[in-house]
């Protein structure tokens, strides 16, 4: 199973960071590359425990649509969401953050691939790679917008 990990340090309090990452609003603007909009359950605000979200996307050129349920929050520190239904075979993506002289935000994403053998050789050669700058360009895309907010 990839376990795809990445720190971001942004210069902002803990509280705007874990409320930025958790808001709707916020993931479809830092999420413009692939055109991520919500489209059911909830599709504007803050996310709590025990929500889910359906989000749909272009992926590899097809439109996909994922949905997923926050199953942990501990705010202002971590909030966990898994993926109830989509693409993967399953993931959980555990959002943490620390506060440090601003915070330190670190996403870990744990994820298992669809179809088998195929799915891994597909980790392999191109999907692990896909989802980590995913990750990054997001948690960068959040910093600035937490930076300019502060």
């Amino acid at each position: 199973m990839p376990v795809i990990e990445y720190q971001q340090f942004i210069k902002a309090p803990v509280d705007l960071c874990f409320d930025l990452a958790r808001s709707v609003d916020i993931h479809t603007k830092t999420t413009a590359k692939t055109k991520e909009v919500a489209v059911d359950g909830v599709t504007e605000g803050l996310l709590e425990e025990g929500d889910t979200v359906t989000w749909e996307a272009i992926h590899f050129g097809i439109k996909q649509r994922l949905k997923a349920q926050v199953t942990l929050m501990e705010k202002p520190n971590k909030f966990v969401d898994i993926m109830v239904k989509g693409a993967f075979h399953s993931f959980v993506h555990t959002h943490q953050f620390i506060e440090s002289g601003g915070t330190i935000m670190i996403d870990k994403f744990q994820y298992k691939s669809p179809f088998g053998p195929i799915g891994v050789l597909a980790d392999k050669l191109f999907l692990e790679k896909h989802m980590r700058e995913f990750i990054v360009s997001r948690a960068k895309a959040l910093k600035k917008i937490a930076e300019n907010m502060h």
